[in-house]
């Protein structure tokens, strides 16, 4: 049985600081010319587990050969389906399969969660002669080669500084595809958009992990209607958490509802196939940005230099508040609600209308 994500981190803030500082220090890394045994570890949501995909790539080309372990939650294990010759998806949030990966001997553990310290510990009592991970507080001490975090660096980016120990350099470009869908998700997407009849269309996600990067239904609704008296079919995506929303602008005739339905292989099959996505910042976004899908993307709280797709074929809207973002390790400090709302839905939708117009160019 999977431990639910909020007692996660209930047992990170409970005990994690406590078993930081009970572990022996580690010390400094051997020498390890050619590692091929490899565990990496990524809780959290989808988000994250996209952008670390094209790390992950690049430490399969660096070391040809090499066996990577990828060891995540339940929530976000799914998205590595998309980075082909991994050797086994574990779940973090199983004792089970924890302890199997106890058991397992590795060259290199790599951490990559960014704050709690639980991934830490475990990085710490797995057997491997090498562990790399984020200093960005006490977890630093159980690393042999701690690595500095900045809010500076787009996130993508920041992943690849955990392979700078391993001689692993980052990419030139950040905007180009790096997600490979498996076989049969494509088929899948194809069922849930035969309403369409093949016509071309955007896709919209309504949800948000939190209320405060919420944009609000009806500013959806004013740029789906926007979207529809211009010709372009509008199709709702994302899971429970936008399948209301996406029920009544379907009931309202300016949107195909698909959210909540099919898997998140299915899902981002939909994604590749939009001519462009509108979203808040979440998994989602990277998806679609992954598989070179253009996207608006609204950002309110959250820090868009950080976490907003780069590329001339990414668009993206920022609060005007001043205390924006106020985004911190996760940690939303806001005291003005959902702040992306000073953004109006008529910028959206012309901005969204000019990438499509990109797209029709020869």
């Amino acid at each position: 049985m999977a431990l639910k994500a909020t007692l996660l981190k209930r047992l990170d803030a409970a005990v994690g600081p406590l078993l930081t500082w009970l572990l022996p220090k580690r010390g400094l890394p051997d020498s390890l010319p050619s590692p091929l045994r490899f565990l990496v570890i990524r809780p959290g949501g989808i988000g994250d587990a996209v952008l670390l995909i094209p790390a992950l790539r690049a430490l399969q080309e660096t070391f040809p050969g090499c066996s990577i372990d990828l060891l995540a939650e339940s929530r976000n294990a799914a998205a590595f389906q998309m980075c082909p010759g991994l050797n086994r998806v574990l779940r973090y949030d199983s004792l089970t399969q924890v302890a199997s990966v106890l058991r397992t001997p590795y060259d290199v553990v790599i951490d990559s969660e960014q704050w709690y310290r639980l991934s830490a510990v475990l990085a710490r009592l797995v057997r491997a002669r090498r562990s790399i991970g984020f200093c960005t507080n006490d977890r630093g001490r159980l690393f042999t080669d701690p690595v500095p975090y900045t809010l500076d660096d787009y996130e993508l980016l920041s992943f690849f500084r955990l392979l700078a120990p391993l001689g692993v350099q980052p990419p030139r470009g950040t905007s180009a595809p790096f997600l490979k869908l498996p076989a049969g998700a494509k088929e899948g997407a194809r069922r849930l958009l035969a309403p369409l009849e093949g016509r071309s269309f955007v896709a919209v996600f309504p949800g948000a992990s939190v209320p405060e990067k919420q944009w609000g239904e009806d500013n959806f609704r004013q740029v789906a209607e926007g979207l529809v008296a211009a010709g372009i079919a509008v199709v709702v995506v994302g899971g429970d958490d936008a399948r209301a929303v996406g029920e009544r602008l379907a009931r309202g005739g300016v949107a195909l509802n698909l959210a909540g339905k099919g898997g998140l292989m299915e899902s981002a099959a939909v994604l590749a196939e939009a001519g462009v996505l509108l979203s808040g910042d979440s998994g989602v976004l990277h998806l679609a940005a992954g598989l070179g899908t253009a996207t608006v993307s609204l950002f309110g709280p959250s820090d868009a230099e950080k976490w907003a797709p780069k590329g001339e074929r990414h668009v993206k809207f920022t609060s005007s508040l001043s205390c924006a973002p106020c985004s911190r390790y996760g940690t939303i400090r806001c005291s003005a609600g959902a702040c992306c709302l000073d953004v109006a839905p008529s910028e959206v939708t012309a901005a969204m209308l000019r990438l499509c117009e990109k797209d029709r160019r020869p």
